[in-house]
């Protein structure tokens, strides 16, 4: 069992102070901040389950609400933020930025796990701070919402697509040719847009690790 130090943080982000769960095993070599979908928190069963697959191998790991709790609860009732891709690239910039202050991430690099409407605003970070993210994973993504983004990503990226995910496949497969950086565009046989399948998420969390690890930058 690895050892991990885990503590609620609080993220600081256009005047809102966003709350986070960062975990770090002894010796983490990178820290994978992720990014929820639309509707979901840093809670996510799915996100939860990988980010602790994850630390297993040796990798912090930031989960972190991209709303405050005043705006979750506004957008329960309207759904105005969660599509807002702009509001949660610039929340996961902060994250990013933020994770550059405490002595124990700053040295880190960083990467970037998106699922569903996060996965554009991973995209859309990864644009904006090219220098700090060396890598990208996008589960079952909206990557094609990141815009223009998709051609200024300098971290390679990792698409991951259920099998029986046909129209999530075919945005991934356009905003692929988009990238103009290495990536590859994983498909999971048997998984649907959740990955609630048997044995998906951990294929999800193994090939995500891969990519993290195979990606990290010489110390």
């Amino acid at each position: 069992m690895v050892a991990v130090i885990s503590e609620m943080v609080l993220i600081p982000a256009e005047g809102a102070a966003l709350e986070g769960d960062l975990g770090l095993p002894d010796g983490a070599r990178a820290v994978v901040l992720f990014a929820h979908g639309s509707g979901s928190s840093r809670h996510s069963p799915r996100n939860r389950m990988v980010a602790g697959e994850l630390r297993n191998a040796g990798l912090g790991t930031l989960l972190m609400d991209l709303l405050s709790e005043r705006e979750e609860l506004d957008d329960a009732v309207t759904g105005e933020h969660r599509f807002d891709i702009p509001l949660l690239g610039r929340r996961l910039v902060a994250a990013v930025d933020w994770l550059a202050e405490p002595e124990s991430t700053r040295d880190l690099p960083v990467a970037l796990f998106g699922a569903s409407t996060g996965a554009a605003a991973a995209l859309v970070a990864a644009a904006e701070r090219p220098v700090r993210v060396y890598a990208v994973v996008c589960r079952g993504g909206r990557p094609d919402l990141a815009g223009d983004a998709l051609e200024q990503v300098r971290a390679p990226v990792l698409l991951l697509v259920g099998g029986d995910d046909p129209e999530v496949l075919r945005l991934n497969e356009e905003a692929a040719a988009r990238l103009r950086v290495p990536h590859e565009l994983r498909v999971v046989p048997g998984a649907t847009h959740l990955f609630e399948e048997p044995g998906a998420l951990e294929e999800v969390a193994r090939l995500a690790g891969e990519w993290c690890e195979e990606r990290l930058p010489a110390r």
